[in-house]
């Protein structure tokens, strides 16, 4: 008996081999990340409204991946539960596309 605990505690001692990233909503959070910092650098380029909308689809699609994926497949797109993360993510892609699009242009 006390053989077979060592030899589960050994078993478990060992780490399984890790893929980067580990699950595929890292995956989609890494995209997500790249979706985003292609719309800094098109409001950095001049186009604020393009690089604006472009960060509130990446929202959008973040929302909908934290929908669609089970929680231990979602990675770092989980943070609290599903509804709750996925409320903020649209809410805020929405409020970022909805001011993008109402906000109007200045003088100068």
């Amino acid at each position: 008996m006390h053989e077979e605990l060592e030899a589960a505690a050994a078993e478990a001692a060992e780490p399984d081999e890790r893929r980067y990233p580990s699950t595929i909503g890292g995956a989609f959070y890494l995209l997500v990340l790249a979706v985003g910092g292609v719309g800094i650098a098109v409001v950095w380029g001049g186009d604020w409204r393009l690089g604006i909308r472009c960060l509130a689809a990446g929202l959008c699609f973040a929302a909908l991946l934290r929908l669609v994926l089970p929680g231990r497949d979602a990675g770092m797109l989980a943070v609290r539960n599903r509804f709750l993360d996925a409320v903020v993510l649209g809410g805020l892609g929405a409020a970022l596309f909805f001011l993008a699009q109402t906000i109007p242009n200045q003088p100068g």
